[in-house]
């Protein structure tokens, strides 16, 4: 398997800097993406503690209040590959602002919402608008920074904000549904989305795949979409129908038809959504796959967390929400250590670390007890947890997107982002699963405490099983000697991305 895909060199990009000239606004652009990353991730769990006065005030059925955080993560994960292709040949500058401005329609239509139907809607347009602006800002970032150490620490930074976006929704989420009403959970999109709207045209550097093709792959798009919608909804649907339910079933049996058709589709494809030469990268696979365990391991943990303390502990949505204040801290310094890290002694060590540290906090959390405190019990694991949550995703995702061609940059962004999607929802749904089988939707305290017990437990096998992806898939590339080889690439000696046949 190789870790780089230097080959088919039909595509260019324009215009961009050469790499002895940076652009001189790739730091201030870096703001700008960096905030685009925590808002789309944040606004995937915001609702979580919401959801109990968005039923009362709308009239919910019971049970289908789900619908507000799935509809979102159905439209978001389901298009994040097409719209990252968009992004590619429509200019990824134009689809972030495309992206941004219904993402700003779609937040003001949310806290304006009338009746379930329209909220759900309208988390709907919003998730599609994420699956816009996600790859469409990674892919900037990877044209605006050179490879090597620059780019490393970009990616670090966005891929830190969008973990610290995630343990943020559980901070700020409570406080603000109690204070100002859950409408003002999607209200504060709005000031965010037109500083984007201001900013990215001065900062943002336009580039585009310049293919004369210009394909874009309808029946691909068509299938992978839709294979990725039918996935994560089973995964959604799961915890609540069961995974040997009709429903949950025929929705796994159509994802599984479906990527094989995707496969097959683009193998014959003249101008493939995403070509499957892609696949040939160690890295790129080993990157996106330890972010679907790092994604589980962080979703079936915030949910499980969430439950103990405020059906338990006896926590308020806003005590809670303070309480997570250690965790989205230790994120932040987890990230920047993971970036510094990551250009020093490359993404296995990092990642390994990361993920250890994220079982370690579980294993920590799994020793909950009936009669608990937050100091006693939640405070300890909550720290060793943050640090990994914060540096895992940084090495993560600069393994997946280091050997990648600027000529895909979107597509590939797209996918990773897809990796944290799908991980994200597969760690909801065994988690989840695995603390209702145990006992955690009883009434009785005892009785509830074994069942979150389970789930932190379960969250450790995760992480054990994520140290093994990270250990074995993102060793370092064997260099080649091969100075002929298509897939060869010249990089300074010592550097954590120097490419070869593996």
């Amino acid at each position: 398997m190789t870790d780089s895909l230097r080959s088919e060199p039909a595509a260019t990009v324009e215009p961009g800097p050469e790499p002895s000239a940076p652009d001189p606004r790739r730091w201030k652009a870096l703001i700008l993406l960096c905030v685009t990353s925590f808002m789309v991730i944040l606004d995937a769990q915001i609702v979580i503690l919401a959801l109990p006065s968005i039923e009362r005030e709308l009239g919910f059925a019971a049970g289908d209040e789900q619908w507000v955080l799935s509809a979102y993560m159905l439209a978001f994960g389901g298009l994040l590959l097409f719209g990252g292709r968009l992004a590619d040949l429509r200019g990824r500058r134009q689809m972030f602002i495309v992206g941004t401005a219904l993402f700003l329609v779609s937040s003001l239509l949310c806290g304006l919402a009338w009746s379930a139907g329209a909220l759900i809607g309208a988390r709907v347009v919003q998730g599609v608008s994420a699956a816009i602006m996600a790859p469409s800002a990674l892919a900037i970032l990877m044209s605006m920074f050179p490879n090597g150490a620059e780019r490393n620490k970009a990616l670090a930074y966005w891929s830190g904000t969008g973990g610290v976006g995630a343990t943020a929704a559980l901070l700020i989420g409570g406080p603000i549904t109690e204070s100002l009403g859950w409408k003002w959970i999607f209200y504060l999109n709005v000031p965010v989305a037109v500083g984007l709207l201001v900013f990215a045209p001065v900062l943002l550097l336009e580039s585009r795949e310049r293919d004369k093709a210009r394909s874009y792959d309808p029946a691909g798009a068509l299938t992978i979409t839709l294979g990725l919608v039918l996935l994560i909804g089973a995964l959604v649907w799961a915890p609540s129908e069961g995974w040997t339910s009709g429903s949950v079933v025929s929705m796994l049996l159509g994802a599984v038809v479906l990527m094989g058709l995707f496969i097959v589709v683009e193998s014959r494809a003249a101008a493939p959504l995403m070509p499957l030469r892609i696949f040939r990268s160690r890295l790129f696979v080993g990157g996106n796959l330890a972010m679907v365990f790092f994604a589980m391991t962080a979703l079936g943990m915030s949910i499980t967390v969430s439950a103990y303390a405020q059906h338990v502990l006896g926590h308020t949505p806003m005590q809670f929400g303070l309480g997570m204040l250690v965790m989205t801290l230790m994120t932040i310094v987890g990230a920047y250590a993971g970036q510094a890290g990551v250009t020093k002694v490359g993404f296995r060590p990092v990642a390994a670390v990361a993920i250890a540290a994220m079982g370690i906090g579980a294993f920590l959390l799994s020793q909950v007890s009936a009669d608990g405190t937050y100091f006693g019990d939640l405070f300890p694991g909550l720290l060793v947890f943050g640090l990994g949550l914060g540096g895992g995703p940084v090495a993560a995702v600069s393994a997946a997107l280091s050997s990648v061609d600027e000529e895909i940059a979107g597509v590939a962004s797209g996918a990773s982002n897809a990796a944290f999607q799908i991980g994200g929802a597969l760690g909801a749904a065994v988690v989840s699963g695995m603390v209702v089988s145990q006992g955690g939707d009883s009434t009785v305290p005892t009785v509830m405490t074994e069942g979150f017990q389970a789930g932190f437990t379960t969250d450790v096998v995760i992480a054990v099983i994520g140290l093994c992806v990270a250990l074995v898939l993102l060793r370092p590339p064997t260099p080649t000697h091969d100075k002929t080889s298509a897939c060869s690439r010249t990089e300074p000696e010592g550097s954590p991305h120097r490419r070869g046949e593996d």
